[in-house]
């Protein structure tokens, strides 16, 4: 059995005194049921297909470590229930879809999508005389993307509705030819959107090659993480002579955001895009985790092409001196291990936003296993969640010394983020 051992290198040449051994923070990385991270993730709505992938057939799915059958009736009614049927456990993938449910192959039980077992098979009763269910989840379909909640049903929140939404000039669009599939935990991908930082050495100054990031990308920003009623926001702010580039990003507890486009050339003032993707990574199960999107579309500066396609280097797609010579945010997330294991990890200043996210998870969990509603559940139906994600390009001259400039630049970098320049400056 292999010794856990938490050693400290000692000078140069010194790597036999590395650590080794050392395991993961199960509580922030195990997704089942009854893990702190398992139980806090199912009390929010979950994206598990785009409506495109549910055809004829029923699809199996595996969402945080359990096994699912989903499935459209011909009424076009969506169901997601247990994959084994409650008669004697067959998989329901091969079930038969009627205009009411779907029937077990095996023996012809049938189930509605709420889990009510509609017949038996042959028209036999129940042992039990009838009075179960089989284990089934409510589903929402937002602009083709199908939602399930997979907590207890007594506390179901409405679907979350954001300002982008309903934006009179935004469309929603579904991102099916962004769906990406992982072959690591979902919390080292969704810290990355949390690191500021890397982008001005991943995206610029080591990979300079990579099409969609400006010159810009390249200078470190200056950096504020500000925590709000839905999770978190970060407020880069990058000096461009007496021009800024505030690019805001929204953080949702506990696996979702809003990314901006990220080639801005600020050459100019100007607002150029609200936030032109909305991402959710979703646990498939400890180890693999998936990414669905919304897309949208402001009628004022229209989604480009590029922003259309999955980003360079967002999968394993790639040959693997391609991807040594020019890696991206999915070598550097899957290369972490399948579960990044935190106790190996020597974190800075600029990790910030990294340590704030999971303190922001543990705390959540928290009250999940006190009875309390976590961050980010809205119980009004009317309310809308607003949001501060955006790129805005503004002229300020420097200040007198660097150390005046930097404060300067968070406190007008927090007037933006919380302000209303999106919907009052021109568009590009």
């Amino acid at each position: 059995m292999t010794s856990v051992v938490r050693d400290t290198v000692r000078g140069p040449f010194d790597g036999y005194h590395s650590p080794y051994g050392l395991t993961e923070d199960a509580d922030l990385m195990r997704v089942g049921r009854g893990t702190p991270m398992g139980e806090l993730l199912r009390r929010y709505w979950q994206p598990i297909a785009y409506e495109l992938e549910v055809g004829a057939l029923p699809l199996k799915i595996r969402i945080m470590g359990e096994d699912r059958v989903l499935f459209r009736n011909g009424k076009r009614e969506y169901g997601l229930v247990e994959q084994r049927c409650s008669h004697r456990g067959a998989s329901l993938e091969y079930g038969v879809i009627s205009d009411h449910g779907l029937r077990c192959a095996y023996h012809g039980f049938h189930y509605a999508v709420d889990g009510t077992i509609l017949e038996t098979g042959a028209g036999a009763p129940l042992a039990n005389g009838g009075k179960i269910c089989h284990g089934a989840y409510p589903l929402f379909v937002f602009h083709e993307l199908i939602f399930t909640y997979m907590g207890p049903p007594e506390r179901i929140p409405p679907f979350p509705m954001l300002d982008l939404f309903e934006h009179p000039h935004i469309r929603v669009e579904p991102g099916p030819d962004r769906t990406g599939i992982l072959d690591c935990n979902w919390l080292q991908i969704s810290e990355n959107g949390q690191d500021p930082v890397h982008t001005a050495f991943l995206h610029a100054l080591v990979t300079g090659t990579q099409r969609g990031f400006s010159d810009e990308m390249g200078i470190i920003p200056v950096m504020q993480w500000v925590q709000n009623d839905y999770g978190m926001h970060y407020i880069a702010a990058r000096r461009k002579g007496d021009l800024v580039w505030f690019r805001i990003n929204d953080k949702f507890v506990p696996n979702s955001g809003l990314i901006p486009a990220d080639d801005e050339r600020a050459t100019k003032p100007n607002v150029s895009q609200r936030p032109f993707t909305m991402t959710w990574v979703v646990p498939i199960d400890d180890e693999n985790s998936k990414r669905l999107y919304v897309m949208f579309n402001d009628e004022r500066n229209p989604l480009r092409d590029g922003q259309r396609r999955r980003g360079f280097a967002q999968a394993n797609d790639r040959p693997y001196e391609a991807a040594q010579r020019h890696p991206g945010d999915y070598e550097m997330m899957a290369s972490q291990g399948r579960i990044a294991v935190h106790a190996y990890e020597h974190l800075t200043s600029t990790d910030y936003g990294v340590i704030a996210l999971r303190q922001l998870l543990r705390e959540n969990a928290r009250a999940v296993a006190e009875g309390r509603d976590p961050v980010g559940i809205v119980r009004d139906p009317s309310h809308r969640i607003r949001t501060r994600g955006q790129n805005t390009v503004l002229r300020i001259p420097p200040a007198a010394t660097p150390e005046a400039d930097v404060e300067m630049l968070k406190r007008i970098g927090r007037e933006v983020a919380d302000g209303d320049l999106l919907d009052t400056l021109p568009p590009v």
